[in-house]
């Protein structure tokens, strides 16, 4: 920003953030304090502010103007740790932060777990963003209708008091799972996410709870195609938790061994595919792999076939709902978002006997 555009507008969280050289989402969250950044970033972002002229979100003189608190909540699924690990979050939550930012709000990051001070019974909040797929959300959404505060939930449950941001994952994962069947892939593995709070990762049955609904819409779009296909659950979204499934899936006869397997998000893949390279298989020949994202590793060598979803495109819609929301508008919901195939490197025709 140059000195002339500093007098014919106010900074804006943007600026810093570029000033700074971090994302808009980290600059939020040094300036509310809630989240895991350092200290060398938060004082960083707070030196760029000053030297822009930025002040930041004010809560108190918002609120003795408003009556409200000029900070945003966004509960996101498990340990706030664990949630920056996925890429897929750290990029929605960037979209959420983009859309906020002309407002002059601050984000405040809330567990459902409630982990850290703040909590959702206590939090002062104008409006939350539901982000992940816990099966806590149903509290979440309880505890929010009590305080009367407004809720836009991304990928959650569909509610008629809630702003819904979708994606179709059901429909996503048949794009896929027809992929590998236009390839030949007749025998098919699944690596899912988990499937309910304290499940531990297993073989996915007739009889396996499946409470999270995006492991469950993932898996029924799977299994409109493949219907007998084995599927195996995972506890976190880690590659060490898509290598351990892929194991499981591929500890079989060669000739009933699958020739394709179906990760339901990308760092699973990751790890499923270096399952596969450890028992001297090839990727995309042997074995094909498809994700679900559309994410960026730094340092993967392979090109991932996988089914790219808009997150950042979801986040800056869940914080314009709340935009619209605060200033007494509805959107029309549900905010329906689509995922688009990419065919990279990991996925090719079935393997000949």
């Amino acid at each position: 920003m140059t000195a002339s555009d500093q007098h014919t507008r106010r900074p804006t969280l943007a600026d810093v953030a570029k000033a700074a050289g971090v994302s808009v989402s980290t600059a939020s969250i040094a300036f509310s304090g809630s989240g895991p950044v350092s200290d060398a970033t938060r004082e960083r972002v707070l030196a760029a502010a000053a030297s822009l002229g930025y002040d930041g979100p004010d809560p108190r003189a918002r609120s003795l103007r408003q009556g409200r608190s000029g900070v945003i909540g966004v509960v996101l699924e498990g340990s706030l740790l664990y949630a920056f690990r996925d890429p897929v979050t750290s990029i929605t939550l960037d979209g959420v932060a983009t859309a906020l930012g002309p407002q002059g709000a601050g984000l405040l990051l809330l567990t459902d777990s409630g982990e850290g001070a703040a909590t959702i019974d206590t939090a002062a909040v104008d409006a939350v963003i539901l982000l992940g797929c816990s099966t806590r959300v149903d509290h979440s959404i309880e505890v929010f209708g009590r305080r009367d505060i407004p809720v836009v939930s991304v990928e959650g449950p569909s509610r008629p008091e809630l702003v819904e941001v979708t994606l179709d994952n059901r429909a996503a994962s048949v794009v896929a799972a027809r992929h590998l069947q236009s390839l030949g892939h007749e025998r098919v593995g699944i690596a899912t996410l988990g499937t309910a709070d304290g499940q531990p990762a297993g073989p996915v049955t007739e009889d396996t709870p499946i409470a999270v609904s995006v492991t469950r819409e993932r898996l029924l779009g799977t299994r409109e195609i493949y219907p007998d296909a084995p599927a195996w659950s995972s506890v976190h979204n880690t590659p060490e938790d898509g290598r351990r499934a892929a194991l499981a899936l591929l500890d079989v006869a060669a000739s009933e061994r699958p020739t394709a397997i179906v990760a339901q998000a990308d760092l699973l893949a990751i790890g499923v595919i270096q399952a596969v390279e450890e028992l001297g298989l090839v990727v995309g020949v042997d074995v094909s792999v498809i994700g679900f994202d559309g994410i960026r590793i730094d340092g993967f060598a392979h090109d991932l076939t996988t089914m790219v979803q808009p997150a950042s495109a979801k986040g800056h819609a869940a914080g314009a709902a709340v935009t619209a929301l605060l200033a007494g508008d509805r959107p029309d919901t549900p905010i329906a978002f689509t995922c688009e195939l990419h065919v990279g490197s990991t996925t090719g025709p079935v393997p000949s006997s």
